[in-house]
């Protein structure tokens, strides 16, 4: 084998031993090996064999040790410390814990705050399919919907749940933006479409694919830029804390009665303007949305 360092444009991952994905699930596909991962889960340090068989509540030793093996190397890994978590080991468990793999639950829609863009009608939360959606109860517009697992739901209220499910959405967005998978953390490029002449009540639509598992993420020009610092700023500056402002409520940012194209196709130019009270943001940006200039102007 050649000890030549791996040139810049070869993959980063070459595993030989990895395991298939049909033999990973067959490893944990199994309930004394999921309980394993879950105490350890529950004790959240590196774990000594005893600590882990005591959370676990099995008094065979040996069989204990049997399944704890089939876990090693691939899900988990002992250190000086103790047994700790690879990230496999770390994805399944929280895939459990999420409700993904075991719940379905199903929520009567209710009011939230903020209207209709459209039509003024009262808007409302729609949970289906494991997804939040905001729309509005009459005349049925969306105002932007993302996936929301089940375990998220638990223990929550309906205003901490959409509290929560604020906050999501602009992680999801902004991650997606900035190349990162929310689901597999491959490689998310972002690709824009001009339908100002289809049926569709955006200018551009904005989409975020993965190159690795193909995970699709819509958004609008304004979601990704919620947290631009510039944004942000002009609203502290209005004595607003934007992190705090349902993401719906805001027409900027589901919608594109604000957002220009200035040039379409390559290179792209748009121009998104943020109305508040007196003044507006005017954001120049190219095609992967990035803010080439900032200016505010009296509206």
């Amino acid at each position: 084998m050649s000890d030549a360092p791996p040139s810049d444009t070869e993959s980063l991952l070459a595993c030989e031993e990895c395991l298939a994905p049909s033999e990973a699930f067959a490893v944990v596909g199994n309930e004394t090996r999921l309980s394993i991962l879950e105490a350890l889960w529950t004790l959240d340090r590196p774990a000594a064999f005893s600590d882990i068989r005591r959370e676990v509540g099995m008094s065979d030793s040996a069989q204990f040790n049997y399944h704890l093996s089939k876990l090693r190397g691939q899900f988990i890994h002992k250190t000086e410390g103790g047994y700790e978590f690879r990230a496999a080991g770390r994805s399944v468990i929280a895939a459990v814990l999420s409700g993904t793999l075991n719940q379905d639950p199903t929520l009567e829609p209710f009011t939230v705050a903020g209207s209709c863009l459209s039509c003024d009608g009262p808007l409302e939360a729609v949970y289906e399919d494991e997804r939040i959606e905001i729309r509005c109860r009459d005349c049925e517009r969306s105002h932007g919907g993302y996936a929301f697992p089940p375990g998220g739901i638990e223990d929550r209220t309906r205003e901490e749940l959409m509290a929560a499910f604020n906050q999501r959405a602009r992680h999801l967005s902004c991650l997606s933006a900035d190349g990162v998978c929310p689901d597999c953390s491959g490689r998310m490029e972002t690709h824009l479409t001009d339908v100002r002449d289809a049926d569709d009540p955006e200018r551009v639509r904005v989409e975020h694919e993965c190159q690795r598992c193909h995970h699709t993420i819509r958004s609008s020009v304004g979601l990704v830029l919620l947290d631009d610092a510039r944004i942000v700023s002009f609203y502290q500056d209005h004595d607003i804390d934007l992190n705090s402002v349902p993401f719906w409520t805001l027409d900027w940012c589901v919608s594109d009665r604000h957002t220009t194209v200035e040039r379409s196709g390559d290179p792209w130019r748009l121009t998104l303007s943020i109305p508040l009270e007196d003044e507006q943001l005017v954001l120049d940006l190219d095609g992967d949305l990035s803010v080439l200039a900032a200016e505010r102007r009296p509206v």
